[in-house]
């Protein structure tokens, strides 16, 4: 069981590539050299724009995409490539996924009893009917919605009640791990806490752990322990939430912060937000990698790239008088 800093790790990513397409037709990689651990009871949030490779690689670590390169080990097993039935059932089990389109991933002809019970028949997690459905009610219950809803189809509800039955869905499994690939994009602004706090309810209770995809950068730093950017399928940097926020170094991270609003509308009238101009495509740079820059801060980088982010960071540090 690997161990980093007395923290026990449940997930490590190891130089994950994901390809689509063949040798016939052009192959495009939508996810390249992934690296990171993810611990036992944080929530790790992977951040990026729509197309960054964010879902593709959640639905790598779920076995629903295959990795073209690279390993996904979970609880000490290596859960990517061919595994055993069992193995396969064990991720099932022990790793759920809140997806992102509540409408694609329900059964439009299942009552929403059937849709969320699906674990509990497959996995048989339940003494008798009575306690079956009491364990749908108590679900329904922990995500704002009532148990008279569960005789209901998901057509009969809206796109955001749609996702909390989602929600609903991936707790009742009781799982370790749940990648929620973005849970609240789909509801009101006035659920949406609601549903973050619940989750971090459920989280303490039930000791779970979180991969949070995300693409609102005010939401992550809410919920999230550490932060990883993902930018056109590379991990570009990583750290702990506040310090992201506070020693933004990748150009792509400084760019993406400064396009989260701010509440007054007369510092957003003046402000202008700093585009991100790819600096891969240099084709006389060396050749860069994930490199440590302050304790458990990671950033993507050669060593022209350190110089300027080293000095970025002294700038910083002398303005929060560190």
């Amino acid at each position: 069981m690997s161990m980093n800093n007395e923290r026990e790790v449940i997930l490590s990513v190891k130089h994950v590539d994901v390809t689509f397409g063949d040798n016939k037709k052009k192959p495009f990689k939508a996810v390249k050299d992934a690296n990171f651990d993810i611990y036992r009871g944080e929530t790790f949030a992977l951040v990026g724009e729509s197309g960054s490779g964010k879902t593709t690689l959640g639905r790598a670590i779920i076995r629903i995409n295959s990795c073209s390169a690279g390993e996904i080990i979970f609880d000490g097993e290596r859960i990517s490539g061919k595994i055993s039935r069992q193995q396969d059932r064990s991720v099932i089990r022990n790793i759920q996924m809140i997806f992102q389109d509540p409408a694609a991933s329900l059964n439009e002809r299942a009552t929403i009893e059937y849709c969320v019970s699906e674990g509990l028949y497959n996995f048989h997690l339940y003494k008798n009917e009575q306690d079956r459905i009491a364990k749908v009610d108590k679900a329904l219950e922990d995500v704002g919605l009532l148990p008279e809803h569960k005789s209901r189809y998901p057509h009969e509800f809206s796109g955001g009640q749609r996702q909390r039955v989602g929600i609903a869905r991936a707790m009742i499994m009781e799982p370790k791990f749940i990648i929620a690939d973005e849970p609240i994009s789909a509801l009101d602004v006035s659920i949406r806490a609601q549903v973050l706090n619940l989750m971090n309810k459920l989280k303490k209770e039930k000791n779970l752990t979180y991969l949070f995809i995300a693409h609102d950068l005010s939401v992550v730093r809410f919920i999230a322990d550490r932060i990883a950017v993902i930018h056109l399928g590379r991990i570009v940097e990583i750290a702990e939430s506040e310090v992201l926020f506070k020693y933004p170094v990748h150009p792509y991270t400084v760019s993406l912060l400064s396009a989260v609003p701010m509440p007054d509308p007369i510092i957003e009238k003046q402000r202008e937000p700093i585009v991100y101009t790819k600096e891969e495509d240099d084709p006389n740079a060396a050749p860069r990698e994930m490199r440590e820059i302050r304790p458990g801060h990671f950033v993507y980088a050669n060593d022209e790239d350190m110089k300027i982010y080293l000095d970025r960071l002294e700038k910083m540090e002398a303005f929060h008088g560190e």
